[in-house]
């Protein structure tokens, strides 16, 4: 490797889910760039040889491991053997420490970007490992309070304001502050990674039809328009905040380089139901490049060889993009 920024670093998510499948997958197509996936080699070997493939990891004179078309990181290892779609807490802090370590190795400058396959939110917290998402981890080692979520396809994008948390707790947690660290982290981030001079954002309400004026509730009026006015007046171009329900008409989107949700649910149906295996999650605010496929675990497909690469796929090649446009 002539240069880490150019590497690209995967982890494989769940192991008992269907990440070892696509990477698998993903490995068999040469590359002419670099990709290394930190994984146990004995797992990448063994749901190989469960989905029929030829691949096998390889060892060097000097130690080094390949799999495919992919470098392999073996400085975690399982805890316990993985039977396909059967979850198992004693290989929860395997999962998490690799995410960690791929952190860090962005942080120090031995990659420029990582790229996760999906994770079992339930199993880590079985463990004792309080997790609520790959973009919360990811940003508390980041040292980042608000990390964004966005999810982009070729058609959208959708970023949110909040991420993972129960319904209920989401009224609570759009603020004021929340709303403005997400506008000003999409802002930047457009500006400076996808290289769009002036972003447009599109941002919904809260409420049914944007509160209809108060009538279905005040947080429009009293949190989301008073945040925006403040952005716009600091130079930031919004529209909204507009009725969700009306905010992915083509007529709207075309004003919009992406739209801000409030919520989880409010948004991510939308982008894919467009373009599911397509979209890719991408997390800004974050002084490294992250992005994500935009699907679980999909445990029963796990070593069945039905499972598709194409949102892992996408995932590598937004890192690629990016990166390269940071080091442009």
């Amino acid at each position: 490797m002539n240069n880490p920024a150019h590497r690209t670093l995967l982890t494989v998510g769940e192991p008992a889910g269907i990440g070892p499948d696509i990477v698998t997958e993903i490995a068999a197509v040469p590359r002419d760039h670099e990709i290394t996936a930190l994984v146990d080699p004995r797992l990448m070997d063994q749901r190989a040889q469960q989905l029929g493939s030829d691949l096998r990891c390889r060892y060097d004179a000097r130690g080094s491991i390949t799999f495919g078309s992919l470098s392999i990181d073996d400085r975690h290892r399982l805890a316990v053997p993985v039977c396909p779609g059967v979850l198992d807490s004693r290989n929860a802090e395997y999962v998490h420490q690799s995410i960690s370590s791929a952190v860090q190795m962005c942080l120090d400058g031995n990659a420029g970007a990582m790229v996760t396959a999906p994770v079992h939110k339930g199993i880590i917290n079985d463990a004792g490992i309080p997790f609520s998402g790959h973009t919360e981890l990811i940003a508390e080692l980041c040292g980042v309070a608000k990390p964004v979520m966005m999810l982009a396809n070729r058609e959208l994008r959708v970023a949110l304001v909040t991420t993972h948390l129960p319904l209920r707790e989401v009224a609570d947690a759009v603020t004021e502050e929340a709303i403005s660290a997400v506008v000003k982290a999409v802002d930047r981030d457009l500006r400076a990674r996808f290289r769009i001079a002036a972003p447009r954002l599109l941002v919904c309400g809260l409420n049914p039809h944007a509160g209809e004026g108060g009538h279905l509730g005040r947080e429009e009026i009293e949190i989301i328009e008073p945040a925006l006015e403040s952005l716009r007046a600091g130079g930031v171009h919004l529209t909204g905040p507009v009725p969700a329900d009306t905010a992915f008409a083509p007529h709207m989107l075309e004003q919009a380089d992406a739209v801000l949700a409030m919520y989880h649910d409010q948004g991510l149906p939308v982008i894919k139901a467009q373009g599911f295996g397509q979209t890719v999650n991408i997390t800004l605010g974050l002084p490294i490049i992250r992005t994500s496929v935009d699907h679980g675990t999909a445990l029963a497909l796990a070593g069945t060889g039905k499972a598709s690469a194409e949102s892992l796929l996408a995932a590598i090649e937004q890192a690629l993009t990016l990166s390269s446009a940071r080091n442009d």
